[in-house]
């Protein structure tokens, strides 16, 4: 158990390092901090019925849906392009792009912002589901996409308790051609 230095026997310069010292060790979200090997951790989400995973390195930022504007003579799932802090950003519905049906906006509904070649995209989801972590052996169990709207996106699919995560990857997305040419 740690001890309280007494802080009349310290000058004031110690009395502030042992107090930041002592609030650094009781720092929220410090766990999270910690590196473990072999450990795996991505953005949840969802789309209808289908549970996600993205790389915690593939999400820049959540977003509640923003306001848009409409670009003429595009294809149905762009959305349009919302000001983000002064930069232009594409907003793609996904679920729209992938299985050719729109998303239903409700409270839940969030824009996840991606990289890509020039700036970022947005992307239309139902929900965030926060972060979660996958181990090696959670990997080994992995089993591959069978749904072939998915599957150039989706390598594995991951088990966590009841539901399969399927890792989808934001970078082979935006690299894709037909998600590239939004032109209709």
């Amino acid at each position: 158990m740690a001890t309280v230095l007494d802080t009349q026997q310290l000058s004031p310069f110690e009395a502030l390092a042992d107090y930041e010292r002592r609030s650094l060790a009781h720092a929220a979200g410090l766990p999270e901090q910690i590196e473990a090997p072999g450990l795996w951790r991505g953005i949840g989400f969802r789309i209808g019925a289908r549970y996600l995973v993205s790389s915690i390195n593939e999400v820049n930022e959540i977003l509640t849906m923003p306001v848009l504007t409409i670009v003429p003579g595009t294809r149905p799932w762009l959305l349009g392009v919302a000001n983000v802090r002064g930069n232009l950003v594409p907003v793609i519905d996904l679920k729209h792009y992938l299985e050719g049906e729109r998303t239903a906006l409700t409270d839940s509904s969030r824009v996840l912002l991606a990289r890509q070649h020039g700036g970022s995209v947005g992307l239309l989801i139902d929900e965030v589901l926060g972060q979660r972590n996958f181990s090696e052996e959670q990997r080994a169990d992995a089993v591959g996409e069978e749904d072939d709207r998915y599957n150039r996106f989706v390598g594995e699919k991951y088990p966590l308790g009841d539901v399969h995560w399927g890792q989808f990857s934001m970078a082979a997305l935006v690299r894709t051609p037909d998600f590239v040419q939004a032109a209709a």
